[in-house]
């Protein structure tokens, strides 16, 4: 199995966002190849928006005030598993899905937080496809199965999700309408 970098091993992780064309423009379905593995991105992650996005969607203590999480089961403050799955989503958009060919998805089949995610941690996502299927009724569109892998800067893993992903496709099948 080869593994595929996007060279970001000098990656100087930052919360800001990359630039607009950072992620694939020319990736169709055909591209993605069932077995295929990526490791791309990497983001740190700042206390002041941690906990800015745990007031406002999962206000619980030990994510949104660093006293009382200290006296948690953590022993400090966490990320809400929500912030933590949006920055791995923004890492995919930017450099896994593309902008010409994405057509959205019917949803997440599977998510895990198995690792706390701390202040200060940099993330990256390591992205391995599971399934490409043509579809038979749509045969301009393809269907992709991913598993991603949220890893920390110790290489730990800190969250995985399988997810379906629409994907158009760059030649269409079947009988030619000239």
């Amino acid at each position: 199995m080869e593994i595929k970098t996007d060279g970001s091993t000098g990656c100087k992780p930052t919360a800001e966002a990359p630039s607009p064309g950072a992620a694939p423009t020319d990736r169709y379905f055909e591209d993605y190849v069932a077995g295929e593995v990526l490791e791309f991105g990497c983001v740190t992650l700042d206390e002041a928006d941690m906990i800015a996005f745990a007031r406002r969607f999962d206000p619980q203590p030990f994510h949104t005030d660093p006293a009382a999480a200290k006296k948690s089961v953590y022993g400090g403050l966490i990320a809400s598993g929500w912030y933590t799955a949006s920055q791995a989503m923004r890492l995919l958009v930017d450099h896994f899905v593309s902008r010409e060919a994405s057509l959205g998805s019917p949803g997440v089949d599977e998510l895990r937080w198995l690792k706390p995610v701390r202040p200060g941690d940099t993330l990256s996502l390591r992205v391995t496809v599971l399934d490409a299927q043509r579809s038979q009724s749509k045969p301009d569109q393809g269907s992709i199965r991913v598993f991603a892998e949220a890893r920390n800067q110790h290489g730990e893993v800190v969250m995985t999700m399988k997810s379906v992903g629409f994907i158009r496709c760059r030649e269409q099948l079947g009988p030619s309408k000239e």
